[in-house]
């Protein structure tokens, strides 16, 4: 064999790879592709958030208040910081084009919804600047909204990167929020089940594993960086007597109250400044942090000062009732006014401070209570977080992870059932993120059969035996009937590509040859797109092209598509 052919024959192999590849991807199906593919975009994603918790810590250690006295917080310049925070965050919204302004975790379940998880490159500076700015400057924000933010950003351009199956896109950036959400809190359990339950809203088995996988990734990188640290597990838990469980009953129907109220409050302050200029959101919000920081500095930052109060020794009661109000207030007044950030740090704080107050009004009836302070705390966070982001197992989990002691299981499970009914059925509270996106008109909701159908691409049904010819009209009935009922495809005088077929004239039995102008779909679309196209008339045919219209690859008929939803395997 001479070295031409041997070059032509590792050519024709490197396609057939290749092909074989993104037939695999193209299926909604567990793959060996897929998880590998989520596993190096998983690391890059973990890097980027390490990056981000690196520069927050070294920036922390000079930022954070440490006043304690109204003395101290007047005279201490790390008091005023929300005010510079707000300018900065203005100053570097402008920097960036209108079109990429929107962030955060709404924005990623909108274009998880509706764009296949492709969220613009463009979005990651703002989102990662704006947010460090924020945690850096005291605002009561999350870390986690930068992470999902920044892992889906991520996950999603290296997909594009590698020209993927839209469907297989919306499955990477998904693992690249998993990722995102293991390397900042060292949770990958509760990662997975956060996505399924907030992101992604459904449990498909090919998503599960590379979801899990990415977030093993991101988890590990967090260790590997900062230690095997579990955040809360100072916090002193002891198993609850059977006894108590009246009185957690109790504290879930207060919980579900509190938690239906934050979400009204946040999400109509959200609605009512939404037509306001950027600069006055953001200048009130950082007057209100301030003010709040001058009086309350533990009401500031993510939710960690509040905790520490929360479980300090011999906490007044009066005292954690005003830090409570000013936590609340420091926090809607940051993400309803537009600071960039998440929600569960500071519904940590909040759910923390309800649980002790609860646990301390317990105590002047029921001295017993005493030893479970910490465990009122800690299934106060669980609720809150559970209610008011309608994810109660990621947040069960969650904090079994970041606690690191099982025993909460059992009373938090017990808190959250009747504070999610209360709130959800006896106040009509809905997921804070879906009400966000109505409030700012971005869609969500996808028919259950498209979304059935976005989950495979077109390469797993499109037929390859097809026949492609010029259009030569002393041919072409020549090739139909050699064909042997593989589609025909005509390239006519235009560059167009029409579909050829025969046509049965009633009067005299005679066939004559029929031909209609096709729609191309490329590659990396999915069955959707092929239903969009085709279902306007309920016949026809789209043709599937690879890279550009003279690369055509394969056929998709109505016929084919219809028998597809029929079978009821979307």
């Amino acid at each position: 064999m001479n070295k031409a052919a041997i070059i032509h024959a590792k050519r024709v192999t490197r396609k057939y790879l290749r092909n074989e590849f993104r037939d695999k991807l193209s299926q909604a199906k567990i793959s060996v592709q897929l998880c590998g593919l989520a596993l190096i975009f998983a690391l890059i994603a973990s890097a980027v958030i390490i990056l981000f918790r690196l520069l927050l810590n070294w920036a922390s250690g000079y930022t954070l208040t440490e006043a304690t006295t109204m003395a101290e917080t007047v005279t201490d310049w790390r008091t005023y910081l929300p005010l510079l925070g707000a300018l900065a965050i203005w100053l570097l919204s402008r920097i960036g084009s209108k079109r990429y302004r929107r962030m955060g975790i709404a924005y990623v379940l909108h274009r998880v919804k509706l764009h296949y998880g492709k969220v613009p490159l463009q979005s990651a500076p703002g989102q990662f600047f704006q947010a460090l700015a924020a945690l850096i400057t005291n605002f009561s924000v999350g870390r986690e909204g930068p992470a999902i933010h920044l892992g889906a950003v991520s996950a999603s351009v290296l997909a594009e990167k590698f020209k993927l199956p839209d469907n297989s896109v919306r499955i990477m950036c998904a693992s690249g929020i998993a990722a995102g959400i293991a390397a900042t809190f060292n949770a990958p359990l509760a990662a997975v089940l956060f996505v399924f339950e907030v992101i992604v809203r459904e449990y498909k088995i090919h998503y599960f594993f590379p979801i899990m996988l990415s977030a093993i990734c991101g988890a590990l990188s967090s260790q590997m960086v900062f230690g095997n640290i579990h955040e809360y597990d100072l916090i002193n838990v002891i198993r609850i007597p059977l006894d108590h469980y009246p009185i957690l009953l109790i504290g879930g129907a207060v919980l579900g109250c509190a938690a239906a109220f934050f979400n009204f409050s946040l999400l109509k302050v959200t609605a009512q400044s939404q037509p306001w200029p950027l600069y006055q959101r953001l200048l009130l919000a950082g007057t209100l942090t301030t003010l709040i920081g001058l009086v309350l500095p533990q009401a500031l930052g993510s939710g960690d000062l509040a905790i520490h109060a929360a479980i300090s020794d011999d906490p007044s009661i009066w005292f954690l009732l005003a830090l409570l109000i000013a936590k609340v207030i420091a926090t809607i007044a940051a993400i309803g006014l537009g600071i960039p950030g998440g929600l569960i740090g500071p519904l940590y704080g909040i759910g923390a401070l309800v649980g002790a107050i609860l646990a301390l009004i317990s105590m002047a009836m029921f001295p017993v209570i005493e030893p479970f302070v910490g465990l009122y705390t800690i299934i106060g966070m669980t609720a809150m977080m559970g209610v008011c982001l309608s994810a109660p197992l990621a947040a069960l989990v969650a904090l079994l992870e970041l606690t690191n002691d099982a025993s909460i299981i059992l009373p938090a499970m017990f808190v959250t059932v009747p504070a999610f009914l209360i709130a959800y059925q006896g106040f009509n509270t809905s997921s804070i993120f879906l009400k966000q996106l109505d409030i700012m008109g971005l869609g969500y909701k996808v028919p259950p059969m498209n979304q059935g159908l976005q989950k495979k691409g077109v390469r797993a049904l499109m037929d390859k035996r097809f026949v492609i010819v010029n259009d030569d009209p002393d041919l072409l009935l020549e090739v139909l009937k050699r064909a042997e009922g593989r589609p025909v495809l005509v390239r006519n005088a235009s560059d167009k590509i029409e579909m050829l077929s025969l046509e049965m004239q009633n009067a005299d039995n005679n066939t004559t040859l029929s031909r209609h102008l096709m729609r191309g779909l490329s590659d990396n679309s999915t069955l959707n797109e092929a239903y969009e196209v085709l279902s306007v008339k309920r016949t026809g045919e789209v043709y599937i092209y690879r890279g550009n219209s003279h690369n055509v690859v394969g056929v998709i008929s109505w016929a084919n598509l219809h028998q597809e939803i029929r079978s009821g395997q979307l």
